[in-house]
């Protein structure tokens, strides 16, 4: 499956591999909405500020990731792994959180 990730102006990586940290670095604000990063391995990930709005990141592994004020409004998070990671000021607002793992997620001010 081809991924595109997108920065506020343009396409910054392409693949047609599975995505994980080694393959990209993430620019703070980026733009991943609509995003189809399911099952992938984003742990430890600096994502703080972006937009996954309507992202599919269905059991995706987002632990210990800075997700801080992370745009999250509808995106599918079924089974992802956000054990440890840092969602403070998240908005989660119509996310589907089903079987997803928040143990020791930092929920300061984040939005359900």
């Amino acid at each position: 499956m081809e991924h595109q990730i997108w920065n506020t102006d343009n396409v910054i990586a392409e693949t047609d591999e599975n995505i994980s940290y080694a393959d990209f670095v993430v620019q703070h604000k980026t733009n991943l909405s609509d995003a189809d990063l399911a099952g992938t391995n984003l742990s430890n990930v600096d994502l703080s500020g972006a937009n996954l709005s309507d992202a599919r990141l269905f059991n995706t592994d987002l632990s210990r990731a800075d997700l801080s004020r992370v745009n999250f409004v509808r995106a599918d998070l079924r089974g992802a792994n956000l054990s440890g990671a840092d969602l403070s000021g998240a908005n989660l607002s119509g996310a589907n959180l089903r079987g997803a793992n928040l143990s020791g997620a930092i929920l300061e001010n984040t939005r359900f």
